[in-house]
């Protein structure tokens, strides 16, 4: 949710489109059972649909609408590109899951990853491959759960072909 309500923080977002794996995640978002679930609920530019990211990644993320094209795809699931929830999703980070991403941006859209992991060069020359143009960033948080300061990485990059 901090993700997609900080998408919505941008006043150029017109619509959001929020895609999780289970149901039941997007039941509690809309009952207001975890934090920003009722807010992000409540914004008409946001939807919560049901689906698998990564399969979607390949075959189009509107159902509705297979030759829409979006300005951002923003990915916060796995803990890396090199660490999966799911043995499944490792396909999505190779070139040929990340061309089938790049197909769903505009020109000039942008990708972006959150990593628990530091950045990996191998993974950002591969995303520069694909897409054109590829940086990644530390970003440094303080984590209540450490109470110390924690550093992740994220990825973007942006199609400019």
């Amino acid at each position: 949710g901090y993700t997609a309500a900080a998408a919505l923080g941008d006043g150029r977002v017109r619509s959001l489109l929020v895609i999780d794996l289970f149901a039941e995640v997007i039941e509690w978002h809309r009952s207001g059972l975890v934090p920003l679930g009722a807010e992000l609920s409540r914004d008409e530019r946001c939807e919560l649909r049901q689906g698998n990211f990564f399969e979607l990644a390949r075959t189009g993320f509107d159902i509705h609408d297979q030759g829409r094209r979006f300005d951002a795809v923003l990915l916060d699931i796995d803990h890396s590109p090199q660490h999966y929830l799911d043995g499944a999703n490792e396909s999505f980070y190779g070139e040929e899951g990340l061309d089938g991403l790049r197909s769903q941006l505009m020109e000039g859209g942008a990708f972006a990853i959150w990593s628990n992991d530091p950045p990996d060069e191998a993974f950002r020359r591969r995303l520069e491959a694909v897409f054109g143009i590829a940086e990644a960033h530390n970003v440094e948080f303080s984590n209540p759960y450490t109470n110390a300061a924690s550093i992740n990485s994220v990825y973007v990059a942006r199609r400019d072909r």
